[in-house]
């Protein structure tokens, strides 16, 4: 267990550090690419402003000697190869230029000749190369003087490479370092929220050994609201899983006190060889069978409730069981009304449990009733509600409440074992239902029972 913990651990940090990298790479790699042409458009920027001044400085007069009326106030074009140059010229014989003014930094090298391409109003920008070979970045102009024998000057200024490279790399080692920091602090805090993270599953995976080792009865202690639901899920299951048990040494016991007394009955007929043995152990192995099926019932019942997408339509159960009932009760002629149930009615459980509990009201009812029994059913909130009603003598609400009492019977000279109404109950309360008895408008008795729907 904790080796897949820190498996876990390590996987999630794994995660969370090549997402950290891929991230800060890309973000490293666009605001390079950024910073890259915006030094790249400074410096086309610098080299236009200074070809614009000497555009505006150029004087031409009448014998074609060409002047400038101030020289360019940058430093670096006084300084011998100091990377930033500027030169006057005209078209010569072929494709050379015929130098006529240059800056001091050229000293007595001269730049590219360039000609094709050229056009007035349209600067051209091109690499070249120095007066010591290094790579420049050139701008280049075409001028027609207004006055004097020459009709086209080429002005040219360039700059070395050099210039905008050496801030670029100056932003790369300062952006590496920088993002370097960034890596590490993100590593950092998804180091610390994954072991943070971590550790409530961690408090869990104990709880759940104290309560396999049999330390605890439920999960206690204090949980983020992000894992509270999971815990008062176990909680519930637990629960649950506890009155289930609970449930099953209640109904083992007393069924194992309810199968006592016919057996000793019949083992003392047995050793004192009663004539009457054979009728005597009939009718306790009834007796047994009754507490038998009553037990069994509730256990189905129980296990039932834990089982989703249980559907129980109710009509036809109904009119499965009004069937038996006209067969047991056919010499009294009873009417079984079941136009008040509607057919998209369903229950949310067995069918088997809804025709024990409706089979023994209906019996209950047929025994009862004069000549009618009426049947009802309607579906509110998620709750189906059925109603059994006979036309019979009916019950005091004292004589109501005590007939769902196990071996308690209405009237101790109708034939019945008591129990049939305290299954009803029980199978009710197992369903999350309840059962109750009371006057009907027909005169008679009225079984109320609600129950899960669909």
């Amino acid at each position: 267990m904790r080796a897949r913990r820190h498996s876990l651990r390590l996987r999630l940090l794994v995660i969370a550090l090549a997402w950290t990298l891929l991230s800060v790479a890309l973000a490293g790699w666009g605001i390079q690419g950024l910073f890259r042409q915006h030094i790249q458009a400074q410096l086309q920027s610098e080299l236009n402003i200074h070809l614009n001044h000497l555009t505006a400085s150029l004087q031409v007069d009448e014998r074609g000697r060409v002047s400038l009326s101030s020289q360019p106030t940058d430093p670096r074009f006084s300084h011998p190869f100091s990377g930033l140059y500027w030169q006057i010229s005209v078209p010569s014989a072929g494709t050379r230029f015929a130098q006529l003014l240059r800056s001091r930094s050229l000293w007595d090298a001269h730049l590219p000749d360039l000609v094709d391409g050229l056009e007035p109003g349209r600067d051209v920008a091109m690499p070249a190369s120095g007066p010591g070979g290094e790579r420049l970045r050139m701008r280049v102009r075409e001028v027609h003087p207004a006055e004097g024998p020459l009709d086209t000057l080429i002005l040219s200024v360039a700059a070395d490479e050099a210039l905008w490279a050496e801030p670029i790399s100056r932003f790369d080692r300062m952006l590496a370092v920088a993002l370097g920091i960034l890596v590490l602090g993100m590593g950092a805090a998804a180091w610390m929220l994954v072991g943070f993270g971590l550790q409530p599953l961690a408090r869990l995976r104990q709880r759940l050994a104290a309560l396999r080792e049999g330390r605890a009865e439920r999960i206690e202690g204090k949980f983020p609201m992000e894992v509270r639901p999971l815990v008062e899920d176990f909680n519930l299951v637990l629960s649950r899983n506890a009155e289930g048990l609970e449930r099953a040494r209640m109904q083992a016991g007393n069924l194992a006190h309810t199968l006592k007394t016919p057996l000793a009955v019949m083992a003392g007929a047995a050793q004192a060889e009663d004539p009457a043995l054979p009728r005597l152990v009939a009718e306790q192995v009834e007796a047994a069978r009754r507490q038998v099926d009553y037990h069994l019932a509730r256990a189905r019942a129980a296990a039932a409730v834990r089982v989703t997408g249980l559907r129980s339509p109710i009509l036809p159960l109904l009119q499965g069981l009004v069937r038996v009932m006209d067969r047991v009760h056919a010499e009294r002629g009873l009417v079984y009304d079941l136009s008040g149930v509607a057919e998209d009615l369903v229950f949310r459980g067995e069918a088997q449990d809804f025709q024990e509990m409706l089979g023994n009201v209906l019996d209950n009812a047929g025994k009862w009733a004069r000549s009618r029994v009426c049947v009802t059913a309607c579906c509110q909130d998620g709750e189906l509600s059925i109603q059994v009603e006979d036309d019979g003598p009916g019950l005091s609400p004292e004589r109501a409440e005590q007939v769902f009492e196990r071996g308690q019977r209405a009237d101790e000279r109708t034939p019945g074992s008591g129990l049939g109404l305290g299954i009803v109950r029980d199978l009710a309360d197992l369903y999350g239902g309840w059962a109750r008895i009371e006057t009907g408008r027909l005169g008679g008795a009225r079984v109320i029972i609600t129950l899960p729907a669909t």
